[in-house]
């Protein structure tokens, strides 16, 4: 049972069929381009999509909207201070803003950077200083199948093999995403971030953990590192952190706000360069380019990620997410993660080919079939890699029942009784920048195959 009521509603409707297919043949079978108010049930990202507490919402009319040396900025400071245990904090308006101040600072043109797997904004930010974004998944990272804890380790092995190859003086940077978004969300270890904190100080890089989703890796690390198993979730993120140098932070996943990020370090010269980039880009330090109701909020959805009993049930419902698609026989990536439910697209629809996007094609199904949006994170996404074709249904927090849920799986189970009448797509609109192509290309379908075929 959860532990919290709804205190605010919000109407939903369910376009008809032929309203589904008019929306996204106009949104050029992205569901990036469809408007919101023709989606059912939105499961596209679990970024600024949360249900935000009552004394969040008491902090947005407390918020201090002073340019400079605002008081909602020092409510931040501390909390990050005291949640994550950094002393210097860059308030930034979402997470790709964080990476901009960070890596526009430490990465340099032919520069190569590691991380357990790149996601994709935090690629392209790499890329656009002219360096090679390399991931360095564990060896069962892209096995929907395998019994693994944490698959969203850092393989060290493939880590020293790029040193080798490349030299640890074009490594500036080694990062490693908890939890890790990329391989289907799965959590990383705190004996794997003290792996990962070892190999960047011994080719003095710096280290830095994206630390999106970092209370609810801490939840996974109580449930399956037996060292936690009786630690707090506030201690293991203190913990798992202390052995990063800097951090990036989209507030919009673990600190439960609608808008907002931050970088944090407690280096007092990597501060000073953050903070200078910081100003260009997002705006005076102490309010980042927010509103100073939004910088309070996010100060206090900060402490609240890492107290039960909300990041239990967070990750729970994920699971009771996952459990009802494997009841409906849809085949989805073991163990479920922290904030989404990964659905394998080739599995459900081994006709059409990789190179025709199978994830995309199945994005579009989902859809069509009862106006569930989810994302693809496969060969769609990720051009250039050989990532597997996954479809990802992210979780708004604290946003939808079980019937909500139940809908999906529903849906989910249609799109499969009638995979055959679904073909391939083939793009036709894509912007210069490939690493972000999913957010605004434009596809168009193949052939669907004959229900004979």
């Amino acid at each position: 049972m959860r532990s919290y009521k709804a205190k605010m509603v919000e109407p939903i409707t369910l376009p008809s069929r032929e309203e589904r297919e008019a929306a996204l043949d106009a949104a050029g079978y992205n569901a990036f381009n469809l408007d919101a108010e023709d989606v059912f049930i939105d499961l596209l990202t679990d970024s600024g999509t949360g249900t935000m507490s009552a004394d969040q919402w008491a902090a947005l009319m407390r918020g201090d909207e002073a340019y400079a040396g605002s008081r909602s900025f020092s409510e931040l400071r501390d909390a990050v201070r005291d949640v994550m245990g950094f002393e210097y904090v860059v308030p930034t308006h979402q997470g790709r803003g964080a990476e901009n101040v960070v890596y526009g600072v430490l990465v340099e043109e032919g520069d190569v950077v590691p991380n357990n797997a790149h996601f994709d904004t935090t690629r392209a930010h790499v890329a656009n200083q002219g360096a090679d974004p390399v991931d360095c998944p564990h060896e069962l990272a892209h096995d929907a199948d395998a019994d693994h804890p944490f698959k969203g380790n850092f393989d060290i092995d493939a880590g020293w093999e790029l040193v080798e190859e490349v030299g640890e003086d074009s490594i500036p940077v080694v990062v490693q995403t908890i939890t890790n978004n990329s391989v289907a969300g799965q959590p990383v270890s705190v004996e794997n971030t003290r792996e990962v904190a070892a190999f960047a100080d011994e080719i003095d890089a710096t280290f830095v953990i994206d630390a999106c989703r970092f209370a609810e890796n801490a939840y996974f690390v109580q449930q399956r590192e037996a060292e936690f198993s009786d630690a707090s979730v506030a201690e293991i993120a203190r913990e798992q952190l202390s052995y990063a140098d800097a951090v990036t932070m989209s507030g919009k996943k673990d600190a439960i706000v609608n808008i907002g990020g931050f970088a944090a370090m407690n280096d007092p010269e990597l501060f000073e360069l953050a903070k200078q980039r910081g100003i260009l880009y997002e705006g005076f330090p102490t309010y980042g380019g927010l509103a100073g109701r939004d910088v309070a909020a996010m100060a206090v959805g900060l402490r609240e990620a890492v107290e039960p009993p909300y990041v239990g049930e967070r990750v729970e419902q994920v699971a009771e997410l996952g459990r009802l698609l494997t009841d409906a026989g849809i085949p989805v990536y073991e163990p479920t993660g922290g904030h989404a439910v990964y659905i394998d697209a080739e599995a459900v629809l081994p006709h059409v080919p990789k190179d025709q996007f199978p994830g995309q094609e199945l994005v579009c199904a989902l859809y069509l079939e009862g106006g569930v949006r989810g994302v693809e994170l496969g060969g769609f996404a990720f051009p250039g890699t050989d990532r597997p074709d996954l479809v990802r249904l992210a979780l708004p927090r604290r946003t939808y029942s079980r019937e909500h849920l139940e809908h999906v799986a529903e849906t989910a189970a249609a799109v499969k009784e009638s995979a055959a009448s679904y073909g391939g797509l083939e793009i036709v609109e894509e912007p210069p920048m490939r690493e972000l192509r999913h957010f605004s290309a434009r596809l168009e379908p193949t052939e669907a195959p004959s229900s004979a075929d």
